[in-house]
């Protein structure tokens, strides 16, 4: 199996219990993608990248104990936002990560876009 053919490693974080578990599902149900955790916060997220070393970390942009931008600079993979208000902070906040950002109210599909665009597929 190439590195093209290998599924996208993808670590969900955002706090609304429902909302992950929503992501985890449907994303599951996504051909090339491979769900490798689900955490609620911003220190647990620093702690699952190191354990699983996702291709992606689709994260909320607004965590309980700290913002998507200071989690993005902890990590060494590459991110994409979600936000249920994405004002000028958040699309400033993507651009200066390198990140996209994706409004939950845009779907899933969006979020599959940007998962892949992140890694070049």
């Amino acid at each position: 199996m190439t590195a093209e053919d290998a599924p996208i490693r993808v670590l969900l974080v955002e706090d609304s219990d429902v909302y992950r578990d929503s992501l985890v599902f449907l994303l599951g149900t996504r051909t090339g993608l491979e769900i490798v955790g689900a955490v609620a916060d911003g220190a647990a997220a620093v702690r699952a990248v190191r354990e699983h070393e996702p291709d992606v970390v689709v994260l909320d942009y607004r965590l309980p104990d700290v913002d998507g931008a200071a989690v993005a600079a902890e990590i060494d993979s590459a991110v994409v936002f979600l936000s249920a208000s994405a004002g000028r902070e958040e699309y400033d906040a993507a651009s200066g990560a390198g990140a996209a950002l994706v409004r939950k109210d845009e779907g899933i599909d969006a979020v599959v876009r940007a998962v892949r665009a992140a890694v070049g597929r």
